[in-house]
């Protein structure tokens, strides 16, 4: 199969349209080609094709800063001479002075198929601000990892924030090119945006089921997305980051994992078996033990769940992590209603809001949890609604 940058490198025609045009190219780690070449460094080598300047989201160009939070610089780039400006740094949205570098800005960024991913947010801002300023923007289309499922909430008008770009449920599943087309219709943005589509993406053929195993590497697109499994169960488990509880960063399986130094795992599981079963589905969760070098509960040991979704134990139909971490949540107020779940900071520089209601793009979640007259089927019914209307919803934007 090719990826959008695979098609611009290969095929002349693509190529021309750029022709006698200053071209930026806003990227990551994962911004590599089928050769494993990173995506500038490729470009690079197009005789007609002239970059001007490159751009880095959330945690770099190349990737350099580990957790949330922690800013990146503007520089030069040392090989091609090229200005490369953050937009995790002293600005989320492009200034007026980096849009004059270039007059078409190609995006070649690997999501993860979570709303909260950043990079949604990141292309929300270039497309809004290259329609401001009359600049064109094509999309190098790459795979939507987790597929087409949809689950979660849908962020409700007034939450949104740098990790909620809009009106999205947790689980898109769509790529950043289809995302890129919802933006345009649904903003009313005018400006050229030309989607370079994949070839052959297996959208839901196993053992991938929207990530081309066997066809092409994984390549880390942020310095905790460290495998496909991880991707599969971070709808669910970016959640903790709005809790006390730790989601692994700081050890080899960050966000595969949750823990604390005071669980009873046994009996949290054995609550959530009985609280809603069906939750459970699709996956195999694991007792361990692990101690995080850096972030939450430090040097300590906790007491842990890992949710294994490889080959043997993932079952893409039926898995449901964002309903699985907050039946861990429900589990854990029944058990200990006085439990410190929630967690109050600045989650990415919003303040004034706890991180959980702003990850999950409203209150409901953290309401149903709190909630002891409560039940699963109470969030069911409200969230299969959103995933109902959100299937209509993205239908026109879909490309394969």
């Amino acid at each position: 199969m090719q990826f959008g940058i695979d098609r611009l490198l290969s095929e002349h025609a693509l190529q021309r349209k750029l022709h006698g045009r200053r071209v930026a190219l806003l990227a990551h780690p994962a911004s590599v080609t089928a050769q494993m070449t990173h995506s500038l460094d490729a470009l690079a080598t197009l005789r007609h094709v002239k970059l001007t300047a490159a751009f880095g989201p959330q945690h770099g160009l190349r990737g350099d800063k580990q957790d949330n939070m922690v800013e990146s610089i503007d520089f030069i780039d040392p090989k091609l001479g090229i200005p490369v400006f953050s937009l995790y740094g002293e600005v989320r949205k492009p200034t007026v002075a980096m849009l004059d570098t270039f007059d078409v800005l190609l995006i070649d960024l690997q999501d993860l198929g979570c709303r909260i991913y950043t990079f949604i947010t990141t292309l929300r801002y270039m497309l809004e601000a290259a329609a401001a300023q009359g600049k064109s923007v094509w999309i190098l289309d790459r795979p939507n990892p987790i597929g087409r499922p949809i689950e979660g909430l849908i962020l409700i008008k007034g939450w949104e924030s740098f990790v909620g770009a809009g009106a999205l449920p947790m689980r898109h599943g769509l790529t950043m090119g289809e995302l890129a087309r919802w933006f345009v219709a649904t903003l009313k943005l005018d400006l050229e945006c030309e989607i370079i589509q994949m070839e052959s993406w297996p959208t839901a053929t196993a053992p991938g089921y929207g990530w081309p195993l066997g066809a092409r590497t994984w390549v880390n697109p942020s310095p905790n997305a460290p495998n496909l499994w991880m991707a599969r169960v971070y709808p669910g488990s970016v959640m903790l980051e709005g809790t006390t509880l730790s989601e692994g960063r700081g050890t080899t399986r960050p966000l595969e994992l949750l823990g604390a130094p005071d669980l009873d795992t046994d009996r949290l599981i054995k609550t959530m078996q009985g609280l809603e079963p069906q939750w459970l589905q699709g996956c195999r969760l694991r007792t361990c033990w692990f101690e995080p070098t850096f972030h939450k509960h430090v040097g300590q040991l906790c007491a842990g769940i890992q949710v294994h979704v490889d080959e043997l134990s993932y079952a893409h139909d039926s898995f449901k992590p964002w309903r699985l971490f907050a039946l861990v949540f429900k589990a854990l107020r029944s058990l200990n209603p006085d439990y410190p779940l929630w967690r109050d900071f600045a989650y990415e520089y919003a303040k004034g809001r706890l991180a959980i209601d702003l990850i999950n793009g409203s209150e409901l979640l953290r309401q149903w949890v709190d909630d002891v007259s409560s039940q699963p089927q109470d969030l069911e019914n409200i969230t299969r609604q959103d995933e109902l209307a959100w299937q209509e919803i993205r239908a026109p934007y879909l490309l394969y």
